[in-house]
């Protein structure tokens, strides 16, 4: 059996970005707050859209954990949808 090399495989990860400018990097909590402020919608309210729990929201804002680029995105979608 041979080792197989996950530091390279994770890096190449698009999200796994350390780039600010990457197009499927994550949101900062500070983007992420000030989408759902902009909005004009609660945390409860923001997790709904995108059908995820408060709580995961409120981590995503609080820096706790890393938001996918791919809730991100969902989220950008709904509110031009529904806005």
């Amino acid at each position: 059996m041979h080792a197989v090399n996950l530091e390279h495989h994770m890096a190449n990860h698009p999200n796994r970005s350390k780039r600010y400018d990457a197009p499927d990097r994550n949101p900062t909590p500070e983007e992420i707050r000030a989408g759902r402020e902009s909005a004009g919608l609660t945390q409860r309210e923001a997790a709904r859209l995108i059908h995820c729990t408060e709580r995961g929201w409120q981590d995503w804002e609080g820096g706790q954990r890393k938001m996918h680029p791919a809730f991100w995105e969902l989220f950008r979608i709904k509110l031009t949808r529904t806005g």
